[in-house]
């Protein structure tokens, strides 16, 4: 698994699509930090841009390199190597590779604004924390969508929906939901909605720790009262892995089942 790993981490690395992505992040946090002097401002600003985008280049990241790679990836059926080797090492590669990228384009340029010695650096270590868990979260949901989808423009399809869902429907029948039944009381299933969507989840993980209560909302407020800023971070961060760690099953337990 860690040969295949480095192979398609190097792979994607030499690709100028991850120069792209690398440069974008620089370009945004180069930008940010010139209009803006204050780095908590540049953190909540980043965090907008960075919980809807990264989960979409991750989907479609990941459903890109499978179908391109699919050659190489019988050749390597063909040797006596295990599924779940094969496919695990592709996919941190994958995601491995968009972390970089990311790591590298917004850190360079905060670290050289002086982010070491700034009261804002706990903050953008979990901003990036989270970003990183987000593009292992849907690069593992691309590599789902794909293993289950053999048709490309069908995969590409699905994991467009999956994001578009994610992103944007899940929040607005959600708000809807609340504003419907507001007569009752709806704390838990406020908590249980934002844990069901990782999006939101990481939203209310780093308003937590900015402990900012005028843009945390009301599942945000609610994760705060029930269970205070310390309890509040934990229990979220909990979640994020959980979230990482079931696409990575799913990835181990379809590539066994898989005929390929």
């Amino acid at each position: 698994m860690l040969k295949i790993l480095k192979y398609s981490f190097f792979d994607l690395m030499r690709s100028r699509w991850s120069y792209v992505y690398f440069a974008f992040y620089l370009l945004l946090g180069v930008t940010l930090l010139f209009l803006n002097s204050d780095l908590s401002k540049a953190v909540i600003t980043l965090m907008n841009v960075i919980i809807i985008l990264i989960p979409l280049i991750g989907t479609i990241f990941g459903v890109m390199y499978y179908y391109n790679s699919k050659e190489f990836t019988e050749l390597l059926l063909a040797q006596p190597l295990k599924r779940s080797s094969i496919f695990l090492g592709q996919y941190f590669g994958v995601a491995g590779s968009l972390s970089l990228s990311l790591i590298l384009g917004l850190g360079i340029p905060f670290v050289f604004y002086g982010l070491l010695n700034s009261d804002a650096m706990g903050e953008f270590f979990l901003l990036m924390a989270t970003g990183v868990s987000l593009t292992f979260i849907f690069t593992a949901l691309a590599f789902n969508i794909a293993l289950y989808n053999e048709n490309r423009i069908k995969g590409f399809g699905m994991a467009i929906l999956v994001w578009l869902f994610l992103a944007i429907i899940y929040d607005g029948i959600f708000l809807m939901t609340l504003t419907l039944f507001s007569d009752y009381p709806l704390d838990k299933l406020s908590l249980i909605g934002s844990v069901l969507n990782p999006i939101d989840l990481s939203r209310i993980l780093i308003l937590l720790k900015l402990d900012i209560s005028a843009l945390m909302g009301y599942t945000g407020a609610i994760f705060k009262q029930f269970f205070g800023t310390n309890w509040g971070l934990a229990v979220s961060t909990a979640m994020m892995a959980l979230w990482v760690v079931i696409p990575i099953v799913g990835i181990v337990l379809k590539s066994k089942k898989k005929d390929f």
